[in-house]
C-alpha cells in the first residue's frame, strides 16, 4: 500500500477513535478499538450517531 493512503488510513482510524472515546460509549475500551478495522470503526461511529440521535427524540 503507498504510504500516503496508509497515512490517510491511519490518521481517519484516529479520528474515529477519538470521537467514539468522546462519545462516552467506550471509555474503558481504548486497547479493544485500537484493534478495529477502518470499517468497523466507521460502522460503529454510524451506531454512535444513531443513538445519540435517537436519544434526543
Amino acid at each position: 500500500m503507498a504510504p500516503l493512503l496508509r497515512e490517510a488510513i491511519n490518521r481517519k482510524k484516529q479520528h474515529l477513535r477519538t470521537k467514539l472515546i468522546r462519545s462516552g460509549f467506550y471509555q474503558n475500551h481504548v486497547q479493544e478499538l485500537s484493534g478495529y478495522t477502518l470499517s468497523e470503526l466507521e460502522k460503529e461511529y454510524e451506531a454512535v450517531k444513531r443513538l445519540k440521535k435517537a436519544e434526543l427524540h
